[in-house]
């Protein structure tokens, strides 16, 4: 990390011919003239104070309650739309084994090319409207929204055209037809989602980075609760089949969508700006956020996805594919309450960091982590405890309760090394650090879980708990340099990043002359007897130099 120490800051616009230059740059410049042969420096700014190792009893105790106020109705709000995809998959049983298994394979191919990505592009702009939020900057906060809606959309185009030559996609893969074939019909009544989703998921994250949440769980409940009659009226009267479960979800998202927008409509909101023009233009930082936030949702997504794949290659693959699909919406269930305290840490450590709190965002972090660890054990607990029983609820059949019970004390394992990881997660998101998620779940999942559970699965003939256990080893390793680099961050030179981020200082000086040559764009920060350096970070360049007084 660059020296920060500087007497004055100004900004100017970015160097359009450095292709290296990020889009926010400051220019440091000496507040007075020294004396001779005396050094040019900030005495205020000399030795920042130590940030304390771990927060206090009281900071502990102050995080941990406002982290429960936060994640506790995002939980509710996840169960609640989890609760919907559960009376979908109960219709298209109600159907057949042939709606069942063409909805089946709609549902999954829907995940890996469109709600993943649209959920992880979404993501984007949370260090951004979480830091806006903290830094006081209402407008950027508005600007950020519209611009992730209009990015969405734009987004859902490729994905609406994917979605209509599914058909072809999987009967090229070597997909049964009549499966395919319906599940193409689900499909089609499924486009709506694309754009109320490109709708909801900015705006959940633009309310929740306020604070805001009891209008989300409100909006999950009307749609949960509408759910179930569109079913019945679309499936079971109008008989409408694979496309009326399909349209039911659609119509649920609708619902939610236009609760939440009556909700903006209804009650002021003091950081609620018109769309501009300007919304047209700067999307650069949201997209730098979002590219790296999408790949890793959708690493650890698509993970799952081929381990489904991965049991069709199994010597009985009938049974290991109705277990995986058991265990994998057991996953889905106790991934709801990791995932909520990330959304929520993610949030505090983002407001912290923009009202250039670096001491309360890392206190936050902590506490963060500290609890996901509790999490993990009351998970793994969960899964050893209902080993036996949990898979009745799915099935009776013998041989996928047997593999259901061989498998879930790994699950439970799984769990202990994917709360921190999870939380680890959050933690990067509000420091605006996507990337560094990105790059650990690709490690991770990609070069050591599945060359481990293809190995155990395959090559050793450990079968389909070997499987599982390649995924024990990629959490395990996820979680250990999550936590690494969640415990090695530099916080005060993440508040000074936030601060670059979403601020917007006077203009200062265009042109620093220094031989001849106007110096533009950059941290000047002098200091006696130093040669010139060049240092770049996201958002950030700093250049250090001499200048003769």
């Amino acid at each position: 990390m660059c020296n920060t120490n500087s007497s004055a800051v100004s900004m100017a616009a970015t160097d359009e011919k450095n292709p290296l230059m990020p889009h926010l740059c400051y220019t440091i410049v000496p507040l007075s003239k020294p004396g001779k042969n005396q050094p040019l420096k900030s005495p205020e700014l000399e030795k920042p104070a130590q940030l304390p190792l771990l927060p206090s009893l009281a900071e502990t105790l102050r995080e941990a309650s406002s982290l429960f106020h936060l994640s506790f109705p995002i939980a509710l709000t996840a169960l609640l739309l989890y609760s919907r995809s559960v009376l979908s998959m109960l219709f298209l049983g109600s159907l057949g084994d042939l709606p069942l298994a063409a909805g089946s394979l709609a549902i999954a191919f829907a995940n890996i090319t469109g709600y993943s990505v649209l959920s992880g592009l979404s993501l984007g702009m949370e260090p951004l409207c979480s830091q806006a939020f903290g830094a006081n900057q209402p407008k950027l906060l508005s600007l950020t929204l519209h611009r992730s809606v209009l990015f969405l959309l734009c987004s859902s185009i490729p994905i609406s055209l994917l979605w209509l030559n599914m058909s072809k996609i999987l009967l090229f893969l070597g997909q049964d037809s009549e499966i395919t074939s319906v599940a193409q019909s689900f499909l089609i009544f499924s486009l709506p989602d694309l754009i109320s989703l490109s709708f909801i998921h900015p705006l959940r994250v633009y309310l929740r980075s306020q604070g805001i949440t009891r209008p989300l769980t409100l909006a999950a409940s009307v749609a949960a609760f509408l759910h179930l009659p569109a079913n019945l009226l679309l499936v079971a009267h109008l008989r409408f089949g694979v496309p009326g479960v399909a349209a039911a979800s659609a119509a649920s998202n609708i619902a939610l969508l236009l609760f939440l927008l009556l909700h903006l409509r209804g009650e002021p909101d003091p950081t609620w700006r018109l769309p501009t023009r300007e919304c047209l233009s700067g999307w650069a930082p949201l997209a730098r956020l979002a590219a790296p936030s999408c790949v890793s949702v959708c690493l650890e997504w698509w993970w799952y996805e081929l381990m489904i794949l991965l049991c069709g290659l199994l010597p009985d693959p009938k049974p290991t594919v109705a277990s995986m699909g058991v265990l994998i919406q057991t996953t889905a269930l106790v991934y709801v309450f990791p995932s909520s305290l990330s959304f929520g840490v993610s949030t505090r450590v983002g407001n912290e960091l923009g009202a250039n709190r670096p001491a309360s965002a890392r206190a936050s972090a902590a506490v963060s982590v500290a609890l996901s660890a509790g999490i993990g054990f009351a998970a793994m607990g969960f899964a050893a405890g209902m080993r036996e029983r949990w898979g009745r609820m799915f099935t009776d059949d013998g041989e996928i309760l047997r593999l259901t019970a061989a498998a879930l004390p790994i699950v439970g394992l799984c769990e202990l090394g994917n709360c921190p990881q999870t939380v680890g997660c959050g933690v990067l998101r509000g420091s605006a650090r996507p990337a560094h998620a990105a790059r650990v779940n690709l490690g991770a999942f990609y070069l050591v879980g599945m060359p481990v559970a293809v190995g155990l699965g395959f090559v050793l003939g450990v079968g389909f708990t070997g499987l599982w256990m390649g995924l024990l080893a990629a959490q395990v390793c996820c979680a250990g340099l999550m936590l690494y680099v969640v415990g090695t961050t530099d916080w005060e030179a993440q508040a000074w990043r936030a601060q670059v981020l979403t601020r917007n200082p006077p203009a200062g000086p265009k042109d620093n002359k220094e031989g001849g040559n106007a110096v533009h764009d950059e941290v000047v920060v002098v200091e006696d007897g130093k040669a010139a350096q060049t240092c770049y970070e996201p958002f950030i360049s700093l250049r250090v130099v001499d200048i003769q007084m």
